[in-house]
């Protein structure tokens, strides 16, 4: 069994994920579902390890050998994959993450068109959540090279791995890969703020340590970018607060009410009498009221302020579901299922 031939087969059936699991057909997700590739062999233990390991370099490998697991960035002609090998039952497995050779524009991601607002902002602290395989990462970098193609900044991203490769523009952009390029989050970050930057992208925040110099970069003067892996606006502000121990919460949360400019919660939803899939978010954008809310630890208060701040940018989940069904884009099957809030759904579509 060739990778690359794989992998080329991933490119042709624009899947966005290949997996390689011993005893399984080779599976590739096609708009959010798994096809095993039936007409193919059956991956046997022994060939996947040695195809995955001739991927790695020297030090790729014994990251591998002691962790069990890597992220790492691979390229097959123009086109780049996010993988990540891991063992499961002492066995090695493969994921493969298909990224775009070129970065769409918010219009043709069919995103709102307020988050242009976010490469027009000089700083403070933009965050996108969702689960993983939602967009996130696309979406991000769409506004980041909106940035690149506006203004002439120095942008810093760091990332595991490095997903797009920005063209050059009107900005300077430094893409910095873990264990590549840098040894931490924590530790890129703090170098990044002695790197004259004017916009940071932090792939993840994973810690409070990089949880909390990411607050404090936005704070002295910077505009950062970052994700989260949750589901909606209130509960990434409570996963923030709840990263740091209690004495610190309520310095946390009086920073983060000064410094946040605007949280999109996003997923992908199956499209209507279509293989594509369509974006559906959540944006908060933070004004008194909000701050108020974080600050008093009130976060429950801010699906109401979402549902009423509409004017200022702000949407609320189901709001954007109700949009996409009376567009025809969804069925109401999938507004029902995919809903943060079910009883707002059911009222909202009744």
């Amino acid at each position: 069994m060739d990778l690359s031939k794989l992998l080329q087969l991933t490119i042709d059936k624009n899947a966005s994920d290949l997996h390689l699991v011993p005893g399984y057909f080779p599976t590739i997700r096609v708009s959010g579902e798994l096809f095993q590739l039936t007409t193919l062999e059956v991956i046997d233990p022994k060939n996947i390890e040695k195809m995955l390991v001739s991927i790695l370099n020297h030090e790729q490998s014994e990251i591998l050998s002691a962790n069990r697991e890597i992220d790492l960035a691979y390229k097959i002609g123009d086109v780049r994959f996010r993988v990540n090998l891991y063992y499961a039952q002492n066995q090695m497995c493969g994921s493969f993450r298909l990224i775009k050779p070129h970065i769409d524009t918010l219009e043709r991601l069919s995103l709102p068109a307020y988050l242009h607002q976010c490469a027009d902002l000089r700083q403070g602290f933009v965050l996108l959540t969702g689960p993983t395989g939602e967009g996130k990462s696309t979406t991000l970098a769409s506004i980041v090279n909106e940035i690149n193609q506006k203004y002439a900044k120095h942008i810093i991203t760091i990332e595991d791995p490095i997903e797009y490769v920005y063209p050059k523009y009107k900005s300077i952009i430094s893409q910095r890969e873990l264990h590549q390029d840098t040894h931490s989050w924590a530790v890129a970050l703090k170098s990044a703020l002695r790197e004259d930057p004017d916009v940071i992208l932090v792939g993840e925040m994973r810690d409070f340590e990089t949880v909390s110099l990411a607050l404090t970069a936005a704070e002295t003067g910077h505009l950062v970018f970052s994700t989260l892996h949750t589901n909606s606006a209130p509960e990434s502000i409570d996963r923030i607060i709840d990263i740091f121990p209690p004495h610190q919460q309520n310095q946390i949360r009086n920073q983060l009410a000064n410094v946040l400019k605007m949280v999109v919660s996003q997923r992908l939803l199956p499209k209507q009498n279509s293989i594509d899939r369509i974006p559906a978010v959540e944006i908060l954008v933070n004004n008194s009221a909000v701050s108020t809310s974080i600050r008093e630890g009130k976060t429950f208060l801010i699906a109401n302020i979402l549902e009423t701040t509409e004017g200022e940018g702000s949407i609320l989940f189901e709001k954007n579901l109700l949009a996409l069904y009376r567009a025809g884009m969804i069925t109401k099957e999938i507004a029902y299922s995919y809903a943060i809030r079910p009883k707002e759904i059911a009222r909202l579509i009744k």
